[in-house]
């Protein structure tokens, strides 16, 4: 089988397209595409738990680490230690850090509705469920 007749092929080639796309227009506010991502998902009121963050991101604790470094460092987010248990650390993000989140997901609004224009309802909701089938099964699969 040709390599572009396989499925793992043209999603990950689709995928670094979008986040070659989403770097570059990251890029324009001072920020990544991985570091946009993360402030998204950091909840604004109550902040987030590092370990759902790790989670979400699909990255390892180094990895992570280093990335909230950086961002501390950029002033976009703190971290706070729990009173109970100080092995839960929770990040929240600062008022810049709020502000980079919004133009964010400004940007994945509108890259969003420029997906949108290119398909159909129909196209988009086959694609959406071929792809939650394509996570189970991926998921499911047993290495030997």
């Amino acid at each position: 089988m040709k390599q572009q007749q396989t499925i793992d092929y043209h999603v990950k080639f689709a995928w670094q397209n979008m986040f070659n796309k989403y770097n570059q227009m990251a890029s324009g506010f001072g920020i990544t595409q991985a570091i946009g991502y993360m402030l998204i998902n950091i909840n604004d009121d109550e902040g987030t738990a590092v370990s759902n963050l790790a989670g979400l991101l699909g990255v390892k604790a180094t990895s992570l680490s280093r990335m909230l470094n950086n961002m501390e460092e950029a002033n976009l987010i703190y971290r706070e230690t729990s009173v109970g248990d100080k092995r839960s650390v929770k990040v929240f993000l600062t008022d810049f850090g709020k502000e980079k989140k919004q133009l964010a997901k400004g940007v994945v609004r509108k890259f969003n509705e420029y997906l949108d224009e290119h398909f159909t309802k129909k196209e988009k909701e086959t694609f959406i469920n071929l792809l939650i089938k394509l996570n189970e099964i991926t998921v499911a699969y047993a290495v030997d």
